[in-house]
């Protein structure tokens, strides 16, 4: 019998971040702590579960429309205004999407024909090279560096640019360094991005969750950004909705209308309960934003200073919920070191090479978890390198 299988499917890897998650699942073993998965600890706040439950109670379960509940679409239309200074047609410009996963998915099939390239400054989330792949599109790596803060410089751009190059996928806040661009660094690759003709697809669904004076800035504000750039956000992180798998993308009405097309065939809508929450969410939300913002900061603040103290360097993350410790001088790949500590610690951490090979050397530790896990996972490290030590 011949394989049912798609070859070009069966090449794709899996992720990494998933790689360790299922370890732990199978070693069943309530000892071992996990700080290894992007997801907030704190609850949905409470008005915001209650409207979704309103919602089912009025029977308000049908389908929405495709672009998703015009009342939310308004809803985003003002946030993204009033936080960011982008302006967007609510009926036009914006479309609800089952998580911000799905609209990087949806905005690069519309974008890329065969070929193209999609340039990804890594370290990066796992999703972005498949994504770029599925879609027909050729990823072409920039590798980002410590020294540089992980922020994407214009001269490795410029670099990177070929003839096929098209989308710029860029994430700030980034997973997994925590890394953040502001305007200063934001305007240099927009001229490159308007000098060669390239577009943007922004990820900033860690917008809120920045620890520094300035404001998130978006690249989509600044001067002709705006026709080039497709910005991606959602509830997951900065309302602790991960499980209601709610995002929205804004864009041009020209790309926006290829995006929705893709939308319809493929998904029809967003949840329309977890819809109804995300009204709420956006209108009622900022004080759980700022809420839940101070707890990540005192927990980002405790571990830098935990990981100084044991004399590991970590780039000191300015933003989402992640750090990203630098582990070469112990002689390990981040694997095996991630690996070892597992085994020997039962503490699971993420290897950096999952978010790219210049992830080597490093670990990505969420602290979307109780400052009690946090200090006992610290532990837990500083004795096992203590171990490597010694050897």
């Amino acid at each position: 019998m011949r394989s049912p299988l798609n070859s070009f499917i069966e090449e794709l890897p899996s992720s990494g971040i998933r790689k360790f998650f299922d370890i732990v699942s199978e070693m069943n073993d309530p000892e071992v702590i996990s700080l290894g998965v992007g997801e907030p600890d704190f609850d949905t706040p409470w008005h915001v579960r209650e409207e979704g439950i309103y919602s089912l109670t009025k029977g308000k379960t049908f389908y929405s429309p495709n672009a998703g509940l015009k009342a939310l679409r308004d809803e985003i239309s003002r946030l993204l205004d009033r936080k960011y200074g982008l302006s967007y047609d609510p009926d036009h410009e914006v479309m609800v999407t089952v998580g911000g996963s799905e609209a990087i998915d949806v905005a690069l099939r519309a974008m890329l024909d065969p070929g193209d390239e999609v340039i990804i400054p890594e370290p990066a989330y796992v999703s972005y090279k498949p994504c770029a792949i599925l879609a027909g599109g050729v990823p072409r790596v920039i590798d980002l560096r410590n020294e540089d803060d992980f922020r994407l410089r214009a001269r490795d751009l410029e670099a990177a640019i070929t003839d096929r190059s098209k989308v710029l996928l860029i994430n700030y806040p980034n997973n997994p360094t925590g890394a953040i661009m502001e305007e200063e660094d934001l305007r240099p690759i927009a001229e490159l991005v308007i000098k060669h003709d390239l577009f943007v697809v922004s990820d900033e669904i860690y917008s809120e969750l920045n620890y520094t004076d300035k404001k998130h800035v978006s690249i989509a504000s600044l001067p002709g950004m705006r026709e080039r750039t497709v910005v991606i956000n959602g509830f997951s992180k900065a309302y602790a909705m991960t499980g209601w798998r709610l995002g929205y993308a804004a864009a041009p009405r020209r790309i926006m209308a290829q995006m929705l097309k893709i939308h319809q065939y493929a998904i029809m809508c967003a949840p329309t309960t977890a819809q109804y929450a995300g009204i709420e969410a956006l209108k009622n939300g900022d004080p759980d934003i700022e809420e839940m913002r101070n707890e990540y900061d005192h927990r980002r603040r405790y571990l830098l200073k935990r990981f100084r103290d044991m004399g590991i360097g970590c780039f000191e993350a300015k933003g989402a919920f992640y750090v990203f410790p630098d582990i070469s001088r112990f002689g390990l790949s981040s694997d095996e070191f991630a690996t070892e500590l597992l085994h020997s610690k039962k503490l699971a951490v993420v290897p950096g090479t999952a978010f790219g090979a210049s992830g080597e050397g490093h670990l990505r530790i969420s602290y979307a978890y109780s400052l009690k896990d946090l200090k006992r996972a610290l532990d837990r490290i500083e004795e096992f390198v203590a171990g490597l030590s010694a050897r």
